[in-house]
């Protein structure tokens, strides 16, 4: 096959993707029930995004020999992430994984190679990715209990912790849980580990801040929750598809420099082995430094003010029609007693324990949430579940 035959598109080939473009086009709306945001234009990107393979192999801060690489953007894209995370300046390092459950088993790894004996404490309402690296990392673990919207029972921590306070407490906060967007406040977390006590040299505290990571890091830090590198935790993890809108799946990890494991170099890469994937996509590396830069700092906070809006119209509409709702503070995720079976499906809502979710990520809009409501009011069929509590207040414990 010539090189001219290669890039020409056969008319079947080119049907599929003209359906596939169709049936994208149609299901966007339908994307409410998903943290993935669609409100950014990436074809200025296409002309690189089509050129070739962009591998960011190895460590970010160090180019290595492979030469198709964006590690430069990169970098630029984790200081500028560290900046909102309130990183110290000079002590900062990261990288974009391939999605925030590889960000998770990073700072997993890096708490587990710092504190051998470590025992991880997440609660039932934990992203299932921390469960998997748990049981990837074998390492052991306790379940904690949660109020009922899902946020960390402190002083279950506090009794848990107190049983083990011989071992290292690895603590994993949820920043914006994936069902209420209710989040562990750090800062209390801290506290707790002092009261035990829990030395800080004996101590690691990852935040899982996927979705609420940067429409958090945008607000005053006394008027929300603990969550940053500034309040105490030890390594932040943030998607880029979720609020970001990047049109693969990718995420990144900001630790401190300092607290980095080190790594030897690679002789056939010339970098050394740091992250989690060694290969990894240079691609997403850009799109994330892409949405970063062009939204700026004003932009980014526009955006999550205009989805914190919705998500409150959304909340008082509802309780206006009388369905039972919640919104957690500062949260873009509206929580519902779930509606029937024909508006799950037509919405893609999910319904747990008789609650439905919708996340008012950048790209839902007001005439969105308005087809919805109107549709629902329409519905004649009863929720399934009158109570709209958003968390689990069991736990489980595990012997480490």
């Amino acid at each position: 096959m010539t090189a001219e035959q290669t890039t020409t598109v056969d008319s079947p080939v080119a049907a599929r993707l003209a359906e596939l473009a169709i049936r994208l086009d149609t299901d966007r709306p339908a994307t409410m029930g998903f943290p993935a945001s669609h409100d950014i234009d990436w074809s200025p990107l296409a002309p690189i995004f089509s050129r070739c393979l962009l591998n960011n192999l190895g460590d970010p801060y160090i180019d290595g020999l492979y030469p198709w690489h964006v590690k430069d953007f990169e970098r630029e894209a984790v200081d500028l992430l560290a900046d909102l995370l309130r990183a110290p300046a000079g002590d900062r390092w990261g990288y974009v994984t391939g999605g925030a459950t590889e960000g998770t088993l990073y700072g997993l790894w890096l708490a587990r190679r710092l504190h051998p004996r470590g025992v991880v404490y997440h609660t039932t309402a934990s992203h299932p990715s921390v469960a998997k690296a748990v049981d990837v990392l074998g390492m052991p673990s306790v379940v904690l209990r949660t109020d009922e919207y899902g946020e960390l029972d402190y002083r279950d921590l506090a009794d848990q912790v107190g049983r083990l306070r011989h071992r290292p407490a690895v603590v994993v906060a949820n920043v914006g849980t994936t069902m209420s967007e209710s989040t562990d406040d750090v800062r209390q977390i801290l506290r707790v580990l002092d009261s035990v006590p829990v030395p800080a040299v004996r101590r690691f505290v990852l935040a899982d801040a996927a979705l609420s990571g940067i429409p958090l890091a945008l607000l005053d830090p006394t008027d929300r929750p603990g969550f940053d590198l500034h309040d105490g935790a030890d390594a932040v993890v943030v998607s880029g598809h979720k609020f970001l809108a990047t049109p693969m799946p990718c995420a990144a990890v900001v630790v401190k420099a300092s607290t980095v494991a080190r790594a030897p170099i690679v002789a056939y890469t010339g970098s050394p082995d740091t992250t989690i994937s060694s290969s990894r996509n240079g691609h997403a590396a850009l799109a994330f430094w892409y949405a970063l830069t062009v939204c700026g700092r004003d932009g980014l906070a526009t955006r999550a003010r205009q989805s914190q809006e919705s998500a409150a119209y959304l909340h008082r509409r509802l309780t206006d029609l009388g369905w039972p709702a919640d919104r957690r503070p500062h949260a873009m995720t509206v929580t519902l007693a779930a509606p029937s079976q024909l508006l799950r499906s037509r919405w893609r809502l999910t319904s747990h324990e008789g609650r439905s979710h919708i996340v008012c990520v950048p790209g839902v809009t007001r005439q969105l949430l308005d087809e919805f409501l109107d549709a629902l009011a329409r519905d004649d069929t009863a929720p399934e579940n009158p109570s709209t509590p958003t968390g689990n207040g069991n736990g489980c414990r595990s012997a480490p």
